[in-house]
């Protein structure tokens, strides 16, 4: 974050000068609670975390949707090792009450009896769980669902995953692959889990770290490019377990890794609630919180792909999303072009200028993963270029000689306070055999345009905004629609911007495209700076001290510029106090 003030001197004389306004009003602030991060409650069931990721609200809209003829594979480390040896205690405890109805077929070496993983077991009950009488203590009784209590659950342990799938680049039978694995340097076996969602376009979801308070960067597989890397949204601080597990703050980096990654790309891709209420190993009749973990975020993103993608299957019109060349890209943008944008959102760092060149937020990605939304957007189904609904999809190439470039056509009859959003994805490339090398030679370089434009007057036609990063492969816009235009071109082309060898006809691209209501500007979690659930004079410290620290070189991430005019000021410590000071209004 940028603090613009000329000296260091100017800035400590108007904080005193705001001092005594802060002092006086923090004496008597109220502690406001956080009304809208709280989502809507669909009963009482659990994991909350799935209802504010909208996968209840999707299902009361669908009951059908439960995940029944969807594959997983669950790659699952070994807890215990021997002489570097895997002893196959990977397994989650299948005998727990919210596994009675769940279709499990292991996968492991068989060398030695298969052991059980708390891990695993928490991981598996955010998935596939299901138990309509549990009860906790503190919670009381509830409903447990995980988000595919219907799909088939193939559960591989890591080692017998390498040597019999990646290492041979041989696709599990599943429609998605998941994985609680990270490591911080690419290996041979994470390009080779690219190398299998490059060949297979099976759609691979995996978490990115647990930041700093873990010591973890961002890691791999989940930082590679041909991978949907989750990371964690953080859940409010309380003493109570049921406002813990319901309500949801902002993406921190102490708790979630923060991108770019070792090579400059933008990581994660997309973040979820991490902590949620999960089945218990050894007990099984009982479930716990697993607490803000990067691990119990991406059951909730895998699980909402493995949703689309059973939509996909029951409707012909939307097969190309499991399509073998390209199908995870389709679900990837869907994911992407659909997630909300968390308050403080901003293309790479917390930057007065928009980054054309850095198409995500380096802590957020495309935002919350939104259920509702994604299935909104695989719907609205797919559109070959030239004239567009203002929602959409496509899988499609280019081709130097022929299509150097496909054209969406849009209007938007109400353009006012209207966000369009465009994603594109593709695949980085790779060699299919060990060691999986990158083949930069095969990558292709993709841009994104959006032109306003005039059907009346071609001169009239400008550029709105554009995404054209050199390394990544992925390309985002969300920007503001304009009021006087009615008429879009998203333009998905070869970029001439780089100095690269582009192949002659480009991987498979999937591009998704919607036009949105502009997100409303008072939601508390703006304010929320602490994560504890109230706005109160914490929140007001937490600026303070944001506001101070952006005046060194620090690229910490400081929240704080709630005006989102590009720095962290006097204005935005207005804009709090005014919001503390009018909480009876409110109430």
């Amino acid at each position: 974050m940028v603090i613009w003030f000329s000296t260091k001197v100017r800035l400590s004389v108007l904080i005193m000068g705001f001092l005594g306004l802060l002092l006086g009003s923090v004496a008597v602030a109220e502690q406001l609670p956080i009304g809208m991060a709280k989502p809507t409650a669909v009963g009482d069931f659990q994991p909350q975390g799935l209802s504010y990721a909208g996968v209840y609200q999707l299902k009361q809209t669908d009951p059908n949707l439960t995940g029944a003829g969807i594959k997983f594979a669950i790659v699952s480390r070994s807890i215990t090792y021997t002489d570097g040896e895997p002893q196959n205690d990977y397994r989650p405890a299948s005998d727990h009450n919210c596994f009675k109805d769940t279709q499990y077929i292991f996968h492991d070496q068989n060398l030695s009896p298969a052991g059980i993983s708390a891990h695993s077991t928490a991981v598996c009950s955010i998935l596939f769980g299901r138990d309509p009488n549990a009860y906790n203590e503190q919670i009381g009784g509830f409903h447990y669902e995980g988000v595919v209590p219907d799909a088939q659950a193939n559960v591989y342990e890591f080692w017998n995953f390498l040597i019999n799938n990646v290492f041979p680049c041989s696709a599990p039978d599943a429609n998605v692959i998941t994985a609680d694995i990270g490591y911080q340097f690419e290996e041979w076996w994470t390009r080779g889990v690219e190398a299998l969602a490059q060949k297979y376009g099976v759609t691979v979801v995996v978490g990115i770290g647990n930041g700093s308070y873990a010591s973890d960067p961002v890691l791999f597989p989940g930082a590679g490019g041909n991978v949907i890397g989750v990371g964690v949204v953080k859940s409010v601080e309380s003493n109570d377990v049921n406002t813990g597990l319901s309500r949801f703050a902002l993406v921190y980096p102490e708790y979630s890794s923060i991108g770019p990654t070792p090579d400059g790309r933008c990581k994660p891709d997309i973040v979820a609630p991490g902590n949620c209420l999960a089945a218990i190993a050894d007990e099984p009749n009982l479930y716990e919180p697993t607490g803000t973990w990067s691990s119990f975020a991406t059951p909730i993103v895998a699980g909402t792909a493995g949703l689309l993608i059973q939509q996909a299957s029951l409707d012909p019109n939307l097969q190309q999303v499991t399509a073998r060349d390209g199908g995870n890209c389709v679900i990837k943008s869907i994911l992407l072009n659909s997630a909300t944008k968390l308050p403080y959102w901003h293309k790479g760092l917390l930057t007065r200028d928009d980054d054309h060149d850095v198409p995500l937020d380096y802590l957020q990605g495309a935002g919350i993963v939104n259920a509702v939304a994604a299935s909104n957007q695989l719907l609205a189904g797919q559109h070959l270029p030239g004239d567009c609904p203002p929602a959409g999809w496509d899988l499609n190439k280019l081709n130097r000689d022929s299509t150097p470039a496909n054209v969406y056509k849009i209007r938007i009859t109400e353009p006012s306070d209207k966000m369009i959003t465009a994603t594109v994805n593709w695949n980085k490339q790779f060699s299919l055999t060990y060691p999986f090398e990158h083949d930069i030679q095969k990558d292709a370089d993709i841009r994104l345009e959006l032109w306003a434009v005039d059907s009346n007057d071609a001169n009239q036609a400008y550029l709105l905004d554009y995404s054209d990063s050199r390394i990544d492969n992925v390309e985002h816009i969300y920007t503001p629609a304009d009021a006087n235009f009615t008429d879009y071109e998203i333009v998905v082309l070869f970029s001439d911007e780089h100095d690269i060898n582009q192949p002659e006809i480009s991987p498979p691209y999937a591009v998704a495209w919607n036009v949105g209501v502009k997100s409303a500007r008072d939601d508390s979690l703006w304010f929320d700076l602490n994560a504890d659930g109230v706005v109160d004079d914490l929140d007001v410290n937490v600026l303070l001290d944001n506001l101070i620290a952006g005046m060194g070189t620090s690229d910490r991430y400081l929240f704080g510029d709630i005006n989102s005019d590009g720095v962290i000021d006097i204005s935005d410590l207005d804009i709090l106090m005014h919001y503390i000071n009018s909480a009876d209004d409110r109430q």
